[in-house]
């Protein structure tokens, strides 16, 4: 991972390649060349980009118009783009506090000067690793109450982080720290046992060392003991649609999704 203060422009960061992917301009080279590894050599994939982004919007939107709870930390947040989390939800919560979590300095540094003159906002530089130094950082403290409900994001980060760094832990942390009433959202890579799987799992894999797609029932119980709401864990696709529940074709029968849709799910559950 990035090490902390430095922008390496011969080096990919994770944050840089999903800003590529999403027709971002926050990039290097070196970033534009694993994104194009997705690009030409596993076409369709780029729709796992976007579609997570969208489902992210629905999430903090749910969140935010129908809970009442008014303060998010959105780890692995990073580049900003159009409709950030602190935007959504001050649309329906104009009191919202935002704290945003990213290990890539040039998240902290972008993130700062469009947040400037926000003062319900705060970017962190740290690693989900330690979320120790997440919640005890200034910037945590001086926004988030834990006496008070929370949303928890962990909108596509958690795959990044190998079965040896123990991710099913750093869920628990924050399960355990936030109070009754609180909420996480978590995206993931899901194991399609396919080749698409395989090639892309190993692309993140020989470019950072890491990338773990897993399966619904891993994924299901990085939640916990917290009540899963609807529609439960699903492709990020199917996950409270604008139009519905349902994608139809031109015939009017159900449309499957492709390969790539597939791929990524989404779930968000509340704690009792």
């Amino acid at each position: 991972m990035t090490d902390a203060g430095v922008v390496d422009p011969d080096k990919p960061s994770i944050a840089r390649v999903y800003d590529y992917l999403l027709g971002g301009k926050d990039n290097y080279e070196v970033d534009r060349r694993i994104g194009d590894k997705f690009k030409h050599e596993l076409p369709g994939s780029v729709v796992i980009a976007h579609s997570n982004r969208q489902v992210l919007g629905r999430a903090v939107r749910a969140i935010a118009r129908d809970t009442g709870v008014q303060q998010f930390i959105d780890i692995g947040s990073g580049l900003p783009t159009a409709d950030n989390v602190h935007q959504i939800a001050q649309r329906h919560t104009p009191s919202a506090r935002v704290v945003y979590i990213d290990n890539d300095p040039i998240v902290l540094a972008h993130g700062r000067a469009l947040l400037a003159e926000n003062e319900n906002t705060r970017v962190i530089q740290a690693d989900i690793r330690t979320p120790d130094v997440i919640r005890n950082h200034p910037d945590t403290t001086a926004l988030i109450d834990f006496d008070r409900p929370v949303a928890v994001i962990l909108s596509a980060i958690l795959h990044h982080i190998n079965d040896d760094e123990d991710p099913m832990a750093v869920v628990r942390y924050w399960r355990d720290l936030v109070p009754s009433g609180s909420y996480v959202f978590i995206s993931h890579f899901r194991s399609g046992h396919n080749e698409e799987t395989a090639e892309a799992e190993a692309i993140l894999q020989q470019t950072f060392g890491r990338g773990r797609w897993r399966s619904d029932d891993e994924i299901r119980a990085l939640f916990g003991d917290m009540e899963l709401l609807d529609p439960g864990v699903v492709p990020t696709s199917l996950w409270r649609p604008e139009e519905g529940p349902t994608v139809f074709g031109e015939d009017g029968g159900t449309q499957e999704l492709t390969v790539w849709e597939q791929l990524i799910v989404a779930g968000l559950a509340r704690k009792p």
